[in-house]
């Protein structure tokens, strides 16, 4: 690597904002609150979603209702459907 081109790297805590859990990394964003842990000085970086407390990570992700869609377009667009169908069987007798 070219020496004084790139930036800075170093020991981050990584925070979840959403349920507090924290994991150690490293970033080239070094700025902001820092924490002394086992004599290294870390910098804080909170976030406000991760993958401790996404909905599609932890589960609580809703499903989509596929056959409430299908009944839903059905109702909307049924009579106009059928009609098409039976127009497209006359015209080929």
């Amino acid at each position: 690597m070219k020496a004084e081109i790139h930036p800075e790297y170093g020991p981050v805590i990584f925070r979840d904002a959403s349920n507090g859990k924290e994991w150690l990394g490293a970033s080239t964003k070094l700025s902001g609150p820092k924490e002394v842990r086992d004599g290294i000085e870390y910098s804080v970086i909170t976030l406000e979603i991760s993958g401790y407390s996404h909905p599609f990570y932890t589960g609580e992700q809703g499903l989509v209702d596929t056959a409430g869609r299908v009944d839903k377009f059905k109702k909307r667009f049924g009579a106009s459907m059928t009609s098409r169908k039976k127009k497209a069987t006359t015209e080929k007798v």
